[in-house]
């Protein structure tokens, strides 16, 4: 399996997109301006297309909302940045 490298905040407006990976490099790049659980399932979302490269978008995008809504009821917060 591959693995996540490093995940970087910035704007992503230019790119029209909420996050992206890049699977060859492992550099996830999540837009800034996310907030809460949207944050959480884009996060998740971009580490699922690293780790699992075959996967189409509508396979991810199910495992990412189930885990992220998953967490969120338990209680996870981003608190940090």
């Amino acid at each position: 399996m591959k693995t996540v490298k490093q995940i970087v905040h910035r704007k992503l407006g230019k790119e029209q997109a909420f996050g992206q990976a890049d699977t060859d490099t492992g550099l996830v790049e999540i837009d800034s301006r996310l907030k809460g659980i949207e944050h959480l399932d884009t996060l998740i979302h971009e580490i699922l297309h690293v780790q699992n490269p075959r996967w189409g978008e509508l396979k991810v995008q199910g495992h990412a909302t189930e885990l992220a809504t998953l967490l969120w009821e338990q209680g996870y917060r981003r608190i940090a940045e």
